[in-house]
């Protein structure tokens, strides 16, 4: 590489300069306001998260859900609806990085690739409380500035992409596969 005769430039760009995945499965236990007989429903819902560079390898998510529980109570004569927020703080460790990048100055993108499930809801063996386990699952990316090279082409010709450039002419062997009747529809 000479940048001396002008053969590559250093370009400054938008990069992914580290990028990591986290999976949690998580056992929250809710007590509702009634002793449950049986379980009808659970759904997680209203998932909210921000994310935000912890330190050199590790981004923190922090977020939350609400757990609606609909069970039945009183010996299954009646039911309610039960539901609690839940809050979270997950440690994503980078698994690539890329050290090259220019400053600290950092976006930081937080994906989720499996929002927040029910995986199951059982009564406790107390018969008072409620055991839901969640799970879910982030990927993280921190974008920075980082300097690429790129080869100048010495000439200082640029390729012309005009149609003018491709040959679209039929040539006699083409025409000999074209079969004259693919429109016509056999009428049986």
């Amino acid at each position: 590489m000479t940048f001396l005769d002008q053969e590559y430039r250093e370009i400054i760009t938008k990069a992914v300069c580290g990028k990591g995945r986290r999976f949690v499965e998580a056992t929250h236990s809710i007590t509702p306001s009634h002793k449950p007989s049986s379980i009808l429903g659970c759904w997680v819902i209203n998932h909210l998260y921000h994310a935000k560079k912890k330190s050199k390898d590790v981004v923190e998510v922090n977020g939350s859900y609400d757990i609606n529980i609909w069970y039945s109570y009183n010996d299954n004569t009646k039911t309610e609806v039960v539901t609690e927020r839940i809050t979270y703080c997950d440690h994503v460790k980078l698994s690539v990085k890329d050290d090259h990048c220019i400053n600290d100055d950092y976006d930081v993108v937080a994906k989720v690739l499996q929002q927040p499930n029910c995986l199951e809801c059982k009564i406790t063996n107390q018969g008072n409380k409620i055991e839901v386990e969640v799970e879910r699952e982030f990927l993280v990316q921190i974008i920075g500035d980082t300097k690429v090279y790129v080869k100048v082409n010495p000439v200082g010709h640029h390729h012309n992409d005009d149609d003018e450039d491709w040959d679209f002419d039929v040539n006699d062997e083409e025409l000999d596969e074209i079969n004259p009747d693919f429109l016509n529809k056999d009428k049986d």
